[in-house]
């Protein structure tokens, strides 16, 4: 089992690089309006829009900025591949994990996620301040991981049969092409196969892996070479992070997702 989640009270005593990425996807001025209301002292807040997506290109609703522009944004905020980074947001949410799936990718090697999130943290007596905290600028010499990076194309290798498994984390209606609130085409991926992100989370933390394990391998075991998606990359990061956290060593996330898709390639439905 990997160690991608702690609890907030198993945190509170070494030395940590906080970031916070809260955020609400029906309001973009939220998670800025939290932080600078308070946040715990010495985090650096990361914007879903702003700093972990590129919001000019068109490969999907949330796409991945390219190297250079992640780089920068890592040195800029001071980060080593020797701290240990711990992500949180509002808690049961897919925010910190999409932050923690770029900085894995970026290959920093000591990346948490907080399984309650911010107000677990706050009643632990984390320090809280208003103040944001400035950083000397590193210089990093990143080794990407490619291994958990999934193009368009691969993607379609593995739709039309080639070794692999697609897992959509969207809700079951979504998949099934019964209900599409956001995507101009309803249905999912052909071949994928569907494990909903909420069954992940309880309340405003996500569950520990003996209770969510059976589902998960209800649906993929771990010698499949699984490469996860949503509507737009955001919420199968939290999918990716509890694959990896139940031990599955073999796992990608395509962040273009189904709105990257349906832009070239047909659909199914069930």
């Amino acid at each position: 089992m990997g160690t991608v989640w702690k609890s907030a009270n198993e945190l509170v005593s070494s030395p940590i690089r906080w970031v916070d990425t809260r955020f609400s996807l029906q309001d973009a001025k939220v998670g800025r309006n939290l932080y600078e209301q308070g946040h715990i002292r010495g985090a650096v807040y990361l914007d879903l829009e702003k700093d972990l997506s590129d919001m000019t290109k068109t490969s999907g609703r949330h796409p991945l900025p390219d190297k250079e522009s992640m780089q920068e944004l890592f040195e800029s905020h001071g980060f080593e591949y020797g701290d240990h980074i711990v992500i949180y947001d509002q808690g049961g949410m897919p925010f910190a994990a999409r932050a923690y799936w770029m900085f894995c990718y970026a290959g920093f090697p000591n990346v948490t996620l907080v399984r309650e999130g911010y107000e677990a943290l706050v009643e632990l007596g984390v320090e809280v301040t208003t103040a944001e905290p400035s950083y000397t600028k590193s210089s990093l010499n990143l080794q990407w991981n490619e291994d958990i990076f999934s193009t368009r194309q691969q993607v379609k290798e593995v739709s039309d049969g080639k070794q692999g498994v697609l897992l959509d984390a969207r809700s079951a209606p979504r998949y099934a092409g019964e209900h599409e609130p956001i995507d101009n085409v309803a249905g999912h991926i052909p071949s994928a196969r569907n494990l909903d992100w909420e069954l992940l989370k309880e309340e405003n933390q996500f569950k520990e892996i003996p209770d969510i394990l059976s589902e998960i391998e209800s649906v993929v075991d771990k010698h499949e070479e699984i490469t996860v998606y949503c509507g737009s990359g955001v919420t199968a990061a939290p999918l990716y992070a509890m694959l990896k956290e139940a031990g599955y060593p073999k796992v990608k996330l395509y962040v273009g997702s189904y709105s990257d898709w349906i832009t070239q390639y047909p659909v199914e439905k069930s």
